[in-house]
């Protein structure tokens, strides 16, 4: 019987086919600015005759109008999409394409050289298997380089390329190359990456990129495409534990409740046992529903919904695990973190912490060091300013379910959140659980805080006064004090200078001894509010976020901020202990008011200015309020 002949369909599908069974590579190419990341791309994906005829037609007429190379094509206008891209010639924004040759199909990320924007390189490289790192051949290793290298290691990139580049400015000299590879070696060599290829290029005139050079004859490794090509990267997130994070439950009807998300890791079936945390209750899957069809296995980075053979209470933010293999769950840890803001990190201020699944609030409770990104030696210190890297312990409102980040990228990340702006301001990878959260549980008691308060016949509150030093915080806060003492009223008083004398006397006055000093301040007004006290707290406080921070930890209604919104002139005129004096001189650094910020409060429930009444007059309207609202009622 004859062959029946191909068709140009039959043909379409044979190359579609083959097309979706190639291997994907993510890989990021980093460096320090204007290293000649976006041209490179450019010249992969033209050397590659990767380009549509209009793509080549509008990079002819870009360069016309934007390009930086003569006459030559100025292939990094393919990725610099940005108007101040182009404008300034660098990158800005993390810029991603997908591109695909006869071996495997890529997703490259463009990622900024600028240190102002290591934050979006970090972005970049969180989702990759490789890292492109361009050196500058003129210029050799710099500390962008080394910070973008630490970066891909502690993101889990485990194979790098260091991609010598402008080559041809220096007479394509061997001697520069070496040296330059030398260095970069004995830098990288803690990082623990797994392969680390170094090669000699022209992104501009296509040295190395496609084909060998001629003008390298003295480098026997291979171009850039070939090797990105066949090098082997592929982790595979099949021999790893089933990791779902439930993004929503689908109940369209009362015949059906499934479980929607992206698997992160492993493969479920129908028939695996598994597990739903943080309830820890068990099930086994029974189908695997998809818009074409159910499955009868889905893996890695499918988006599927499960359903189980039993009811039990799976809601979003819930990861449904491995019945073998569940996640940990623990409301302290580990964790190196990237800091993204500019404005520092401080230990004490408490941030939101996002993971896959999973939105809380977190406080970072101990800055243990930081990382010196060029020599990758620990250095003390309080604070994380933009793009440092600290290691940090972790403390929040509640368990989360991980994986240590070395495990599982995905399950073992996390970002922070600015609560006030919703700014993301960092970046984590969870090293450990720290074992002694497994430990320390509540104690239930008999005497709770309602039987304390009745007990003295109040409800239990916090004052807290803020203002300028010399406001009369402290003066309103004592005669307070008094006129509730004389009702039979019990209180206690938590004053400024009287506590630095003990609880607070290693702290001293850094923004970041500030954030401790007020965190420590408010966990013990918490406990003396549980003891049913009335609690008069007289501190500067500077900062809303510290503020909002006492507020949190107390229940609703117990919180009462008492602004002495005492004006600075007024203030200094009067500086009863001569500080505004000194810090005028220059005597007392990161003095409130002169060299440091005062945030005032935007919404206190009592706003006082003793330079407009007397401080006796003050503190009647304040025991006024506390009856009028009824805590002097039990």
């Amino acid at each position: 019987m004859a062959n029946t002949p191909l068709t140009a369909d039959d043909n379409v599908i044979d190359y579609l086919a083959a097309h979706e069974r190639k291997g994907l590579m993510r890989f990021i190419t980093c460096g320090s600015v204007d290293d000649g990341k976006s041209t490179l791309i450019g010249r992969l994906l033209y050397d590659s005759k990767l380009l549509y005829d209009d793509q080549l037609a509008a990079l002819e007429s870009d360069t016309k109008k934007h390009g930086t190379q003569g006459e030559k094509i100025d292939f990094a206008l393919l990725v610099d999409g940005l108007a101040a891209e182009r404008e300034q010639g660098i990158t800005i924004d993390v810029a991603y394409r997908f591109f695909s040759t006869e071996k495997r199909k890529f997703i490259v990320a463009d990622t900024p050289g600028h240190e102002q924007y290591t934050r979006n390189m970090a972005t970049g490289a969180s989702t990759a298997d490789l890292a492109v790192i361009l050196i500058d051949a003129r210029r050799g290793v710099l500390t962008q380089t080394r910070r973008h290298s630490y970066i891909a290691s502690l993101l889990g990139i485990r194979h790098v390329v260091v991609a010598v580049n402008k080559m041809d400015l220096v007479g394509y000299s061997e001697k520069t190359f070496r040296e330059i590879e030398s260095a970069y070696r004995a830098f990288a060599e803690p990082l623990g990456f797994q392969s680390t290829a170094i090669m000699p290029l022209s992104a501009l005139d296509g040295d190395n990129i496609i084909t060998k050079s001629p003008y390298t004859p003295w480098y026997n490794g291979a171009a850039l495409m070939p090797y990105l090509e066949t090098v082997n990267v592929r982790e595979e997130q099949g021999d790893k534990p089933l990791r779902m994070p439930v993004q929503w439950v689908n109940r369209p009807d009362l015949d059906f409740r499934g479980f929607a998300g992206t698997i992160a890791s492993g493969t479920a079936r129908p028939g695996d046992e598994i597990v739903v945390l943080p309830s820890a209750k068990r099930s086994k899957v029974a189908r695997i529903v998809t818009m074409d069809g159910d499955m009868q296995q889905a893996s890695a980075d499918m988006a599927v919904t499960l359903t189980l053979e039993d009811e039990i209470d799976v809601s979003r933010g819930d990861i449904i695990c491995a019945g073998k293999a569940p996640t940990e769950q623990t409301d302290q840890f580990a964790a190196h973190l990237l800091w993204m803001a500019e404005e520092k990190l401080f230990p004490g201020r408490q941030y939101l912490l996002k993971t896959a699944n999973r939105i809380v609030p977190a406080t970072i409770t101990a800055l243990k060091h930081k990382v010196n990104v060029n020599t990758l030696e620990h250095m003390s210190g309080k604070t994380l300013e933009l793009n440092e890297v600290g290691f940090c312990n972790f403390n929040l409102s509640q368990p989360i379910a991980f994986d240590p980040y070395a495990d599982n990228r995905r399950t073992g990340s996390f970002i922070l959140i600015d609560k006030r702006t919703n700014a993301t301001i960092g970046a984590g990878m969870i090293d450990f659980s720290l074992r002694r959260a497994q430990n320390v549980h509540w104690q239930d008691l008999d005497i709770n805080k309602t039987a304390r308060a009745n007990a003295k016949h109040q409800r239990p509150c916090v004052l807290w006064f803020t203002g300028l030093s010399g406001s009369g915080k402290s003066t309103v806060a004592n005669l307070v004090e008094k006129r509730l003492h004389d009702l039979g009223r019990h209180t206690y008083t938590l004053d400024g200078d009287n506590v630095r004398h003990g609880l607070n006397k290693d702290l001293g006055f850094t923004d970041a001894d500030r954030v401790e000093n007020i965190r420590r301040v408010a966990e013990s007004a918490k406990l003396m509010a549980d003891a049913g006290l009335i609690v008069c707290v007289s501190f500067i406080s500077p900062f809303q976020s510290e503020r909002r921070m006492a507020r949190e930890l107390l229940e609703d209604g117990e919180f009462v901020e008492v602004y002495i919104s005492t004006p600075l002139e007024v203030c200094e005129q009067r500086d009863v202990k001569g500080l505004y004096a000194k810090a005028r001189r220059g005597e007392i650094k990161n003095f409130t008011g002169i060299d440091s910020a005062y945030e005032a409060p935007q919404s206190a429930e009592i706003d006082v200015d003793t330079s407009n009444i007397p401080a006796a007059d003050a503190a009647d309207a304040i025991v006024e309020y506390l009856q009028g609202k009824g805590y002097l009622e039990g």
